[in-house]
């Protein structure tokens, strides 16, 4: 259960207690390094192969996708509203992002580690201009998540926002209820164009290589289908939170490809 709140005594609400502002800095440093570290290691160009099972190239491409279809089920379970509230009931709620993090750090550490290499000839590669061209597309779409980021201006990936702000204010009473998104909808920057410009850079960065292998291939192809999968059943929790200001935000602004240029940028509540 979510710790109570300590006494208030007669100068305002009494301080922290010294275990809670231990455990907020321990989850913090946790969300931090299996979350951050996760993504680091996964996506490391070089990451060795920590446990090499010798599987056939046919075998490998079913191991690979069992681990990723693992993976998706954890992260769009923990993803969803209902079983976050239901978190809430257990752990204080300043540490549900964080908890998230963690546990997908965890998950995404253990795909990394057992993720195993096909043993087969590349499908294609390109050079000269053509493998420039595929190069400058990729960093226009790193460049898309860094403007994106910006644009959010409250972007906390693990979670930490919530727990910085109650060690800040070093008093029991700030262990009141987080929301679990801020309740102001502004649309700016790159999501003028699309409704999820993140997922959209991160679908180009999936495909844009200059070296395309038999196992590259199954991994853009699963996590693109993932990531549109899981688009879906944001939008789903987005009209439920805001609701028809959102359905208007998106007969305006397309969802992942900005063909028809970008919307007036205007807040909304």
């Amino acid at each position: 259960m979510p710790e109570p709140l300590s006494a208030v005594t007669a100068d305002g609400p009494a301080r922290l207690p010294r275990a809670t502002r231990i455990a907020d800095y321990f989850v913090m440093l946790l969300a931090i390094t299996l979350g951050g570290g996760s993504l680091v290691f996964f996506f490391w160009a070089g990451r060795p192969m920590l446990v090499p099972m010798h599987l056939s190239p046919a075998a490998t491409l079913w191991w690979n996708a069992l681990l990723s279809l693992l993976f998706f089920a954890q992260h769009s379970v923990m993803v969803r509203r209902s079983i976050r509230a239901r978190l809430a009931t257990v752990i204080p709620v300043r540490y549900d992002g964080a908890f998230y993090a963690i546990t997908s750090g965890l998950a995404l550490m253990l795909v990394a580690v057992l993720y195993q290499r096909v043993s087969a000839p590349p499908l294609f590669v390109l050079h000269g201009l053509s493998r420039l061209i595929v190069n400058m597309v990729a960093l226009l779409a790193v460049a898309s998540i860094a403007w994106t980021i910006f644009a959010l201006r409250t972007f906390d990936p693990f979670g930490v926002g919530p727990i910085r702000q109650h060690l800040r204010s070093d008093r029991a009473a700030s262990s009141a209820a987080i929301p679990f998104r801020a309740k102001a909808f502004v649309v700016r920057g790159p999501f003028r164009w699309v409704r999820h410009p993140l997922y959209s850079a991160i679908i180009i960065l999936l495909w844009a290589t200059p070296q395309m292998s038999l196992g590259r291939l199954e991994f853009a192809a699963l996590w693109t289908a993932w990531i549109l999968l899981g688009t879906l059943l944001e939008e789903r929790d987005l009209v439920a939170e805001f609701g028809e200001t959102y359905r208007q935000y998106c007969k305006r602004v397309l969802m992942l490809v900005p063909w028809r240029g970008p919307a007036r940028a205007q807040p909304t509540e």
